[in-house]
């Protein structure tokens, strides 16, 4: 049997999970998402995502038509239908069916879809061995035009940063906001290690509010390492000691290098080590029974 889509609250194949063309979602890209990890049985800090994608919907003014009790419940019944106890969720929420203008009031009800699958983000290699970056000029969008908190499902600025990233030779690029300041990186939070005290990026760079961020902030705190949410320039980045970027679909993978500098001695460090070991450990031990 094929993977199951839970499209509008029912169940379907996935050759049959279909919206319409008139979708603001897909004409307009008028909508939010979340990306969810199950592990061992358990979805990881479902409250955390489901609350995020409800925050997302208030500030674009988008009505979920389901409660957050029924969106946990269908994520679950993705799970369960598609026999994944370890696996990556995406929830997503569009506007709904309207004409080809621009006005959300023609749209009269939303639609959402939840999808659940395996995902590789990047190659085992890299988790061991660490992550080479380059900074792209593509800018992250400023707070004042699309709040970078907001999960819409406009992402062209960071597949254009993305496709950068990739002419460059790279997995993965860096973002900086309109004042130069690091951001993020096109798909992940970044942080940087120097003399102990762990730094990533606050709201007001420009960066999303990662669940896993705040995940590793409370493990890394747990170790008694010192956590700022500080603005930061590359220059802190190319003297770093440690640096790692943190996702839903990439948990903790080390960065080694950037733009060619490399990051401390040019191979994960400890601190980054022992907090994937403590994700690993928290993500397959915590979180709702599927």
């Amino acid at each position: 049997m094929g993977l199951k889509i839970l499209l509008d609250g029912q169940l379907v194949e996935k050759e049959n999970a279909k919206i319409s063309v008139f979708d603001h979602g897909l004409l307009y890209g008028d909508g939010i998402f979340e990306g969810i990890r199950a592990y061992s049985g358990r979805v990881f800090r479902m409250k955390e995502h489901i609350d995020r994608l409800y925050d997302s919907a208030k500030v674009i003014m988008l009505e979920i038509p389901v409660d957050k009790k029924k969106m946990a419940a269908d994520i679950k019944t993705v799970l369960r239908a598609n026999s994944l106890r370890d696996g990556y969720i995406r929830v997503v929420v569009t506007r709904g069916v309207g004409d080809l203008g621009l006005d959300p009031r023609k749209c009269p009800k939303a639609s959402y879809f939840i999808i659940a699958d395996n995902i590789s983000l990047y190659p085992d290699e890299l988790y061991k061995n660490g992550l080479e970056i380059a900074t792209v000029s593509t800018r992250r969008n400023i707070p004042e035009s699309l709040n970078p908190r907001v999960k819409s499902l406009n992402y062209l600025n960071n597949i254009m940063a993305k496709i950068e990233g990739t002419q460059r030779g790279v997995a993965e690029a860096l973002m900086l906001n309109s004042q130069g300041y690091v951001a993020e990186c096109t798909g992940d939070n970044i942080f940087i290690i120097k003399e102990g005290v762990i730094t990533t990026p606050p709201a007001s760079a420009g960066a999303l509010l990662g669940v896993t961020q705040e995940a590793v902030i409370e493990l890394a705190r747990k170790r008694k390492i010192e956590v700022r949410k500080e603005l930061f320039t590359r220059y802190c980045v190319f003297t770093a000691d440690e640096c790692f970027l943190t996702g839903t679909a990439a948990e903790i993978i080390p960065v080694v290098a950037l733009d060619g500098r490399k990051i401390g001695d040019g191979k994960p460090g400890l601190i980054t080590t022992g907090l994937i070991a403590d994700f690993r450990k928290l993500a397959n031990s915590t979180g709702e029974v599927i």
